[in-house]
């Protein structure tokens, strides 16, 4: 028996072994006629097991999970699976050729266009195929993001609340196999189109990540990710051989809400100041933004509108009105049992 998607040609899900290819997105533009660009994909499989759909590059500046997945493509073997992996490295290929959240191509963002359409552009018909064909095929998925050119995050899993007990309750689970440092809870279907919106309506648990950003790699978040993700495989049951979660701190529960983002009124160069982590009070200076042309005005300051933890801390400093320079993420300590409700 075998099992083959149209769009995805000379993969066969159903085989035993590694097999290698692409997603073939069609594209026509003025260098090209009836092209294709072609989005990597590896299955490796061990026979009976669980599905696990694992995501790098729906951002092509987020760099850790390009990384860890190419990895782990290389060195996984399929007699070490029990079940199947199915790894999408580079799922915006054209973004992340050009190391940008978006690609030039069609200036769509991936994690917010999802069901996507087959007939659409390159972010469309990608989508398409994440949500029509591998969600729901998969047993359980993660999407490792992190903050990319524009901004930082505290290394952090990344979780929607919900949308059911038994799914919060799964995702919880997978939040403590993979062992981050934080883990940041947003509130249900946060964002429309995004690849976690689309897992949680197929019934499917899934968690992604933050893992740093500013266009760039920390060894040190690597690292931890790296025996994260090992853990993370075996906790779903398709490793034989799993890792062992980092030990050390409990996991530190964050929630960002609607409250959260401070946005500059103001256009300039942006000092933030206070760091990743740190916790503030409601009133607290977090950031001040200085006028590049006008010298005898005042820099502007922009204070914490909640107490809470500092998650997210913009990267260029350059800013324009409407710019979220940091965002404070309500501090719900080492436990969360709030999942399945509204946000605070």
């Amino acid at each position: 028996m075998s099992l083959h998607i149209p769009r995805i040609p000379g993969i066969d899900f159903a085989a035993v072994g590694k097999r290698l290819g692409y997603l073939e997105i069609e594209h026509s533009d003025n260098e090209n006629d009836a092209a294709v660009i072609p989005s990597p994909i590896a299955v490796l499989s061990g026979g009976d097991g669980p599905t696990v759909l694992l995501i790098a590059g729906t951002h092509g500046d987020e760099y850790e999970g390009q990384i860890l997945l190419q990895e782990l493509i290389r060195t996984l073997n399929p007699d070490e699976v029990t079940g199947r992996l199915i790894i999408l490295p580079a799922l915006n290929i054209a973004a992340v050729r050009e190391g940008r959240r978006v690609s030039s191509v069609d200036r769509v963002n991936l994690n917010r266009a999802l069901p996507g359409r087959a007939d659409g552009g390159p972010a469309l018909q990608i989508a398409s195929i994440v949500a029509e064909e591998l969600i729901p095929m998969a047993d359980f998925v993660m999407d490792i993001h992190s903050g990319g050119i524009a901004s930082e995050y505290v290394p952090s899993a990344f979780v929607y609340q919900g949308p059911t007990p038994e799914l919060w309750a799964e995702k919880t689970a997978a939040v403590a196999a993979f062992n981050a440092p934080y883990s940041v809870a947003v509130k249900p279907m946060l964002k429309a189109g995004s690849i976690s919106g689309a897992a949680d309506q197929a019934g499917v648990p899934m968690i992604s990540t933050e893992l740093g950003g500013r266009g760039t790699v920390s060894l040190a978040i690597l690292n931890r990710a790296r025996k994260g993700l090992r853990s993370l495989l075996g906790h779903w049951g398709v490793l034989k051989v799993a890792g062992l979660p980092e030990t050390g701190a409990p996991i530190q529960w964050v929630e960002l809400t609607a409250q959260s983002a401070v946005h500059s009124t103001m256009a300039g160069i942006l000092e933030p100041v206070v760091e990743l982590g740190q916790k503030v009070v409601a009133g607290d200076l977090v950031a001040r933004v200085h006028s590049v042309e006008e010298l005898e005005r005042p820099p502007k300051d922009f204070f914490a509108p909640i107490d809470g933890v500092v998650a997210i801390v913009r990267h260029p400093a350059l800013v324009n009105v409407g710019t979220t320079v940091v965002n404070i993420a309500v501090d719900h300590g080492t436990s969360y049992e709030k999942g399945n409700h509204e946000p605070s």
